[in-house]
């Protein structure tokens, strides 16, 4: 192949809506310190080595966000792009590098893109080694919202371009446990297109562990560098809003199972209330106890469903911005454009997105249900406490009344138990007066119930 290229397309987020205005998230730097070790390592190219002196996200060599604000261009640097400089390989050609770093909305991009120094020198599948790919996997990038390898190349119009693709495929992902699969084949500015998907087998679900790959074969000397060049900002746009919209899909995905969970568990809460209430004898202790659940456990499951209210949101805005450079993409390319991107956009996009609002609207009546239960269990909490409350302060009440009284008449018995001469009464004086001390406290009681109970 000749003319070749190897670019990497990273995406890393860069602040969600829980930061303030100013903040980012707590790994957001980490694209660029992955970048900055691959250059002190398998591609030691001086500008990779040195790029926080020339990113304005960067002072120092500390990582400073706040350097960003106000900044109207996306770029990251003042120039264009950042010329890396080169590396010598063992067979004489030397590989040059630039990249092109970016702040889209909420997102960090990079494009880190290795060419051999003449348009005219010849790669192979063995000198593709000379790249190291394997340095620009997942596993050292680590975009928290994927990223994209391509390969363009240009060859002659009776090479088997089928058999070379899946052979780059393959030397890409060489010595790792990912496995490429062709998911698409088409046409872009011309050339084939062959797109493949290599997931994680222990995380297949995980962007930041799945490599998305191009491999763009000129075999008819069409002009695609010259029309990509034109299209770049649309197709790095259209790359981005691709990996953001697998991503969002992803964590409504997550957070239906999560709120799946909570749903269960605030099922078997009302089973447990059904029980309670279903005894003659309501146990206030475990109403208490469930009051002391329900109210978080409700809260998880609101705080869930309004994050799949936001990933739809979310999900919709990156499905217009998609649809938006894909057809900028078509202007330019005369109204063609890969038939895979356009299946995306029509049938997976479209799925995702119904299926995030079926979620919704399976669970949205659940917060009503939820939300009553709570309010039931806090009524008729609050009125077996106010009976408990009443029933204690009447016995107290009852007591007062007949110890008060009680503790009178022994004073009055005291002082006149000369006089008191009854046949069942004690002769013995102090016994007279408990005796009769006692039955005046009795007396008082039940008139004190009487009267509490008639209250």
């Amino acid at each position: 192949m000749k003319n070749f290229s190897l670019s990497l397309y990273a995406f890393h987020l860069h602040h969600t809506l829980t930061e303030l205005p100013g903040e980012v998230v707590r790994d957001a730097n980490l694209l660029w310190e992955n970048l900055v070790k691959v250059g002190e390592g398998s591609l030691p190219f001086v500008g990779l080595k040195n790029l926080r002196s020339k990113l304005i996200c960067y002072q120092n060599g500390k990582y400073d966000p706040k350097r960003e604000i106000g900044r109207i261009p996306e770029r990251l640097i003042d120039a264009q792009d950042l010329d890396l400089g080169s590396l010598p390989t063992i067979e004489g050609f030397k590989i040059n590098a630039n990249l092109q770093p970016f702040l889209l909305n909420d997102t960090y991009a990079v494009d880190l893109t290795l060419v051999a120094e003449s348009l005219n020198i010849p790669i192979d599948i063995s000198q593709l080694q000379h790249f190291k790919p394997s340095s620009l996997l997942p596993s050292n990038i680590q975009a928290s919202l994927g990223q994209t390898l391509s390969i363009y190349g240009e060859v002659e119009p009776s090479e088997n371009c089928d058999t070379l693709a899946e052979k780059l495929a393959i030397a890409l992902v060489a010595g790792t446990n990912l496995n490429p699969v062709r998911s698409q084949q088409g046409k872009l500015f011309g050339s084939l297109l062959f797109e493949y998907q290599a997931l994680d087998p222990n995380e297949p679900d995980n962007p930041a562990k799945q490599c998305h790959i191009l491999i763009i074969i000129n075999n008819s000397q069409v002009t695609t560098a010259t029309l990509a060049a034109e299209a770049y900002d649309w197709l790095l746009n259209l790359l981005c809003s691709y990996h953001k919209i697998r991503y969002i899909y992803q964590l409504a995905r997550q957070r239906y199972r999560e709120v799946r969970t909570i749903y269960s568990e605030l099922e078997n809460k009302i089973q447990i209330f059904n029980s309670l209430i279903s005894k003659n004898q309501t146990q206030l202790s475990g109403l208490k106890s469930l009051m002391g659940e329900i109210p978080q456990k409700n809260f998880d499951y609101i705080r869930c469903l309004q994050d799949l209210q936001i990933h739809h949101t979310a999900i919709t805005t990156n499905i217009t911005n998609y649809r938006i450079c894909l057809e900028k993409i078509q202007t330019i390319d005369s109204g063609n454009s890969p038939q895979s991107w356009q299946d995306f956009l029509n049938k997976d996009c479209k799925k995702w997105q119904e299926q995030i609002q079926t979620d919704i609207n399976y669970l949205t009546p659940g917060q009503e249900l939820f939300g009553k239960f709570v309010d039931t269990i806090r009524g008729i909490v609050e009125i077996k406490q106010t009976e408990s409350d009443r029933s204690l302060e009447n016995k107290i009440q009852v007591l007062g009344i007949g110890f008060g009284g009680g503790a009178i008449a022994s004073g009055i018995f005291t002082t006149h138990i000369d006089k008191i001469n009854l046949p069942l009464i004690p002769k013995h004086p102090l016994y007279a007066s408990l005796t009769l001390s006692i039955i005046a406290t009795l007396i008082f009681i039940a008139l004190g119930w009487l009267f509490t109970k008639g209250k």
